[in-house]
C-alpha cells in the first residue's frame, strides 16, 4: 500500500467514524435556525491523519511525508512542522499559498547527492509537478496549464539522527483530488458601483472553525481580486481596521466584531453597507446578524438594500403556438413582449429575455440584432458574423462579431451604440459572451493562441452606468471542442455547452476547479438559471432536457428557440 493510499484509507475510517457518532438525533435543547435552501455550513476540521516522519527516513521519504501532510491542516499543519527543523518550522508559512497539481503519483521527487552514505549531513531534493492550479496568499484561485519550476528542499542531519527539512518553499501542495476536501470556497461579498447589487469575489481557505475570522480579516482589510477590482467597490477603508483578531459568533448566530476607533467618525450610510458586506459574506457560516462594536461597545449600523437576482421564472421557448414561458403543456405569454417576438418569429435565432420582461434581445436570420419592446423592434447592430447578444441589468444590449473579438459594443435602449474598449487583448475569436447578473462582470468564451478559453472581465462603466471599458481578462480554464453555448449558472459559475466527440456540459466557478458532466445528444443551446437544476439544454430534435441528479431528462418539446434570461 503507498502513502497516499494509507492516507485515502485513514480518511474513509475517520469518516466512518464521524457518521456513527452522528447517527442520532437530539431530542431537547434549543431550536436554532438552520441555513437557507442551498446554502453550505461550514464544515469541523479534519481529524488528525497524516502520519509523521518515520525513525529512519531517507531524504526522499521525509520530503514525501511532508509533502502528503499538506492534508492536515490542524494546528496550522502541525504534522508538516514535524518533518521541519524547529528553525524552518518557525519560519515556514503555509498560508503563503496552495499549489494544487493532478496526483501524488506524478510527482518526481529526486535526491541530489549521495543520500544513503551514513555520515551524511545534508541532502538536496527536488521535486517536479504536474501543476494544474495555485491559490495564492489572499485565497484567490487560479488555473495554471504552463510549466512550472520544482520545488527545492535542502536536509540536514545530526549524526546518528533523522533527517529533516532545513530549506522549503512556503505553501502547501495537494493534488486535485484532495484540495477541495481541504480547502473550502467562499465568496467576499463587494458592492457594483451602484451600490445597489453585491458582488462575489471566490476565495478559498482551509476548512475549520477560524474561517469566520478569516474573511473578517480579508474583507476588512484585503482588496477584491485584481481583475475584478475596477468593477467593484468596498464600504470598508484604509482608516478601519479590526481592533480585535478573532470574531466570535455566539448562540444567536451573531458575529461581533470589534473595530478601530476610527469607525466612530464614519456616516450611517458607510456603517450600513460595511455591515450589509460582512453579513452577507458570512451567511454561508450561517451567520445571521453581524454586530459592530467600538472598545467592545456596540456600534449603530444599520443595513442597505440590495437588489438580489431574479427568481427563476420558468424556460423561455419559442414553439409554433409563439413565443413564451413554458408551463406544462402551455406557453404563457411574456407580458406584452411576446406579440412584438411572434411578429418575428419565423426569423427568430436567439432571444434574451431582461428579468422584469420589458425587452429582449433578438438575433434574426439575417445575422443582425435587434431591441424587441412591447411597442416596437429597433435594430441595434447590423455586422456582420455577430454572436448571440446579451442584455445586462441596465438594459445594454452587448454584441460583438465572431472574428472580432476587440469589436465590442453595446447599445442603450435609445439605440446609441457605444464601442468598449480593452475587449479580450490577443483573443483571435469569441463564440460565446454573458454578462453577469450584477453588471459588474462579463464571462466569455474565447481563443486565444489556438487555445479555446474560458474568461472573465470586470466592466466598467461611468458615472451614468454606460459601459466603457472592461478590465483584464481573466482565464477561469480551458475547454476542448466546439463551443455551442455559455451560460450563468447563479452568481459564481457558468456554464459551458461543447460538443466534440461526445457533447458536455462543463462547469466553471469563476475561481475554482471545473466539473463535467455528459449533455444530451444533439445539442444546440443552453440557457442558465440561478442553479445546476434549472439549466436547460435544447437538442436539434426541439427537445428541452433539464438534469435530474446525474442524468438528463426530456422537459418539453417542439422547440424551435430555446431563450435566456439577462444575468443567465
Amino acid at each position: 500500500m503507498t502513502r497516499m493510499r494509507a492516507l485515502a484509507a485513514a480518511m474513509v475510517t475517520a469518516a466512518m467514524l464521524l457518521l456513527a457518532s452522528c447517527t442520532g438525533l437530539p431530542t431537547t435543547g434549543p431550536v436554532s435556525a438552520g441555513l437557507a435552501v442551498g446554502e453550505k455550513g461550514d464544515a469541523p476540521p479534519f481529524t488528525e491523519y497524516a502520519p509523521g516522519p518515520a525513525k529512519g527516513a531517507g531524504p526522499q521519504e521525509i520530503v514525501e511525508g511532508f509533502l502528503d501532510a499538506g492534508i492536515t491542516p490542524i494546528d496550522n499543519w502541525g504534522i508538516a512542522r514535524e518533518f521541519l527543523t524547529p528553525s524552518m518550522s518557525d519560519k515556514w508559512s503555509p498560508s503563503a499559498g496552495v499549489t494544487i497539481d493532478t496526483s501524488s503519483e506524478s510527482r518526481s521527487i529526486t535526491a541530489v547527492g549521495d543520500v544513503d552514505d551514513k555520515d551524511a549531513t545534508s541532502a538536496d531534493v527536488t521535486v517536479q509537478l504536474s501543476q494544474v492550479a495555485n491559490v495564492d496568499g489572499t485565497g484567490a484561485y487560479a488555473a495554471d496549464t504552463g510549466s512550472t519550476a520544482p520545488l527545492r528542499f535542502h536536509l540536514t542531519r545530526k549524526k546518528g539522527g533523522d533527517w529533516r527539512i532545513s530549506e522549503a518553499p512556503d505553501g502547501v501542495v495537494l493534488d486535485a483530488t484532495n484540495f477541495p476536501l481541504v480547502f473550502r470556497s467562499y465568496s467576499l461579498q463587494y458592492f457594483d458601483p451602484s451600490w445597489s447589487r453585491l458582488v462575489p469575489d471566490a476565495r478559498w481557505y482551509p476548512r475549520g472553525r477560524s474561517t469566520a475570522t478569516t474573511l473578517t480579516q480579508q474583507l476588512v482589510s484585503g482588496a477584491p481580486a485584481p481583475w475584478l477590482a475596477p468593477g467593484v467597490r468596498s464600504a470598508f477603508t484604509d482608516e478601519v481596521g479590526l481592533a480585535r483578531g478573532a470574531v466570535v459568533i455566539d448562540q444567536s448566530q451573531v458575529a461581533d466584531v470589534d473595530l478601530t476607533r476610527s469607525a466612530l467618525d464614519l456616516d450611517a450610510t458607510t456603517l450600513a453597507r460595511m455591515r450589509t458586506q460582512l453579513e452577507a459574506t458570512l451567511a454561508p457560516l450561517g451567520v445571521a446578524e453581524v454586530r459592530f462594536t467600538v472598545d467592545q461597545r456596540p456600534l449603530d449600523a444599520r443595513t442597505v438594500q440590495v437588489k438580489q437576482p431574479a427568481p427563476d421564472a420558468g424556460t423561455l421557448v419559442l414553439t409554433k403556438d409563439g413565443f413564451g414561458t413554458a408551463v406544462g403543456d402551455q406557453i404563457a405569454p411574456v407580458g406584452d413582449l411576446s406579440a412584438q417576438v411572434d411578429k418575428n418569429a419565423a426569423r427568430l435565432r436567439a432571444i434574451d429575455v431582461a428579468t422584469d420582461d420589458s425587452a429582449a434581445a433578438m438575433m434574426l436570420d439575417d445575422g443582425h440584432v435587434y431591441l424587441a419592446t412591447p411597442d416596437n423592434a429597433p435594430e441595434l447592430d447590423n455586422r456582420a458574423g455577430l454572436i448571440a447578444p446579451s442584455l445586462d441589468a441596465l438594459g445594454y444590449t452587448w454584441t460583438v462579431p465572431r472574428g472580432a473579438p476587440g469589436a465590442l459594443q453595446a447599445a442603450g435602449a435609445d439605440a446609441a451604440k457605444h464601442p468598449v474598449a480593452r475587449a479580450w487583448p490577443g483573443a483571435s475569436e469569441i463564440s460565446a459572451l454573458r454578462v453577469a447578473a450584477d453588471g459588474a462582470r462579463i464571462a466569455a468564451l474565447v481563443t486565444v493562441g489556438g487555445q479555446r478559453q474560458v474568461v472573465v472581465a470586470a466592466v466598467i462603466r461611468d458615472d451614468k452606468g454606460v459601459p466603457i471599458s472592461l478590465g483584464e481578462m481573466h482565464e477561469l480554464g480551458r475547454f476542448t471542442g466546439t463551443a455551442l453555448g455559455l451560460s450563468w449558472i447563479g452568481s459564481d459559475a457558468v456554464a459551458i455547452l461543447t460538443t466534440s466527440d461526445e457533447p458536455h456540459m462543463l462547469t466553471q466557478p469563476i475561481g475554482g476547479p471545473s466539473d463535467s458532466t455528459q449533455a444530451p445528444a444533439g445539442p444546440r443551446s443552453i440557457s442558465g438559471a440561478r442553479s445546476v437544476s434549472g439549466v436547460r439544454i435544447l437538442a436539434a430534435d426541439g427537445v428541452v432536457f433539464a438534469q435530474r441528479g446525474s442524468t438528463w431528462q426530456a422537459s418539453i418539446d417542439g422547440v424551435l428557440v430555446l431563450g435566456t434570461r439577462s444575468g443567465q
